[in-house]
């Protein structure tokens, strides 16, 4: 008996010519996150990945492999002869492996890749079940809800499963073009980087912090962050920018309940600079429509205008319950509520504008050398590498 792990693609499916690519994407992902545990073979056969290794090492791979976007579902599976004797004896071993006696009702599903196998699938399928029913008493068919499924697939060999583990979804990383993920210390961002990578976008991310005002370990947070989201995203790239010069400008120089949406547009700006120095087509944020003075819908407006790049908000329409349920499936909430502020709230005003008029913020930053602040921050830069 022959145990592989079988990766089957979802949404890879629809792509049409660039279904290659994207197989090639996702199989490229799929060896880097697996790479220290080690394995024996990989090969593809029929749009399944099929990997060879020990079978102690199969729950440390699958726990990479589902960090993979672009996969549906991983199964362990038994590969054997495409004989109906042989085939059946490794049917009744995985029921057995899986559910020795008891009482089970059951389904069985096959597909024939290889057309030149006597059987057609339904054909398959009742002997199978056949045979399943003969040698184990305790078991009844049930075609409309089974509690197991044996699933058959005959192609170059024969594959046998019962159980498959849900992937992500979505598409391989570096398959939708890039994008720079503003990346806070707080919950929202890095859900929103990963839903962005989800859809197939390469993420890196730029950090505005204010130190002296936020302490070095509220900076490390935020790359403690980064480095959790590229367990998803794969390498990544921070950009870490002082903004406390352009906050003590503001606040020297504007409207105190203004701070918020300058601050904001000054981001953008610098963001925008970065972006088109360094290839990114678009810039990604955790705003989410009313949570904050700087995300109502007039804020989004006047924030938009700082930029021509597409600013991309994975959240905006999601509740707060939702987006604090995907950061505790991807393993950063725990380190986004550690207690370090961020630049974002050590500065807010404490009644900021709600909704604020163009015309009057860019009045406000008439009184700033904007310029020369946002050149003066880039040279703070600090190029960090994820891994």
């Amino acid at each position: 008996m022959e145990w592989l792990l079988a990766i089957s693609f979802g949404e890879i499916f629809l792509k049409g010519k660039n279904r290659n690519t994207f197989y090639k994407t996702a199989i490229n992902n799929i060896k880097r996150n697996i790479k220290d545990i080690g394995y024996e073979d990989m090969y593809v056969e029929s749009s399944k990945l099929y990997i060879k290794a020990d079978r102690p090492k199969f729950d440390r791979l699958k726990k990479e492999i589902k960090k993979v976007f672009g996969i549906s579902y991983i199964a362990e599976v038994i590969k054997t002869e495409k004989d109906l004797e042989v085939l059946s004896k490794s049917v009744i071993d995985l029921v057995e492996f899986y559910y020795g006696d008891q009482a089970k009702t059951f389904k069985v599903e096959s597909k024939r890749t290889d057309k030149s196998f006597p059987l057609i699938s339904p054909q398959l399928s009742s002997k199978i079940g056949g045979v399943v029913l003969k040698n184990k008493k305790n078991l009844s068919v049930d075609v409309h809800k089974p509690d197991f499924v044996i699933s058959i697939d005959i192609k170059a060999h024969a594959y046998v499963y019962i159980v498959r583990e849900e992937g992500l979804g979505g598409l391989p990383i570096g398959s939708s073009g890039s994008g720079l993920l503003l990346l806070s210390g707080g919950i929202d961002s890095p859900v929103a980087g990963f839903l962005m990578a989800k859809r197939g976008m390469e993420i890196n991310a730029l950090h505005f912090h204010s130190y002296p005002f936020t302490s070095k370990r509220a900076h490390q947070k935020a790359m403690d962050l980064a480095r959790l989201l590229s367990a998803y995203t794969g390498e990544m790239t921070v950009y870490s920018i002082n903004l406390a010069e352009i906050y003590k400008a503001i606040s020297q120089n504007c409207p105190r309940r203004d701070t918020t949406i300058l601050s904001r547009r000054f981001m953008m700006r610098i963001a925008s600079k970065l972006a088109k120095d360094y290839g990114y087509q678009s810039l990604i944020t955790g705003e989410s429509l009313g949570q904050v003075a700087s995300q109502t819908i007039e804020s989004v407006s006047v924030i938009n205008e700082a930029t021509d790049l597409p600013i991309l908000r994975p959240l905006i329409a999601m509740d707060k319950k939702d987006i604090i349920d995907i950061s505790v499936n991807i393993d950063t909430y725990e380190k986004a509520i550690e207690p370090y502020d961020d630049c974002c709230s050590i500065f807010a005003p404490a009644n900021p504008v709600t909704k604020p008029k163009l015309e009057f913020i860019k009045k406000s930053e008439e009184n700033l050398d904007i310029e020369k602040l946002e050149e003066d921050a880039i040279k703070s830069m600090e190029i960090i590498k994820i891994s």
